[in-house]
C-alpha cells in the first residue's frame, strides 16, 4: 500500500513538470514581443520574478537549517550542563 502510493505520487509529481514546461513558450513569447516593441520593464519583471522564485527554497532551507543547528547546540549545551550537576 505504502510503495503504491508513493509511486503514485511520483507519477503526479512527474505529469505536474511535463505541464508546467509548457509556460516557458509562452513567456518567452510575450517577452520577446514586449521587448521588440520597445518595452523592456516586462522583462525585468519577470527576470526578477524568476530570481525570486529560484531563491525563495533555498532562503527556506538554510532559515530551517540554521533553526535544526541552534537548536541541536541548545540541547547539547542542556546536556552538557545536567551532567555536571
Amino acid at each position: 500500500m505504502r510503495v503504491a502510493r508513493i509511486l503514485g505520487l511520483f507519477l503526479v509529481a512527474c505529469s505536474c513538470s511535463i505541464l508546467a514546461a509548457g509556460q516557458c513558450a509562452m513567456c518567452r513569447t510575450q517577452v520577446v514581443n514586449n521587448v521588440s516593441n520597445g518595452e523592456t520593464s516586462f522583462a525585468a519583471g519577470l527576470n526578477t520574478g524568476i530570481m525570486y522564485l529560484f531563491f525563495t527554497p533555498y532562503v527556506l532551507i538554510a532559515v530551517v537549517a540554521y533553526l535544526w543547528y541552534r537548536n541541536s547546540k541548545y540541547h547539547e549545551r542542556k546536556k552538557s550542563i545536567s551532567s555536571y550537576r
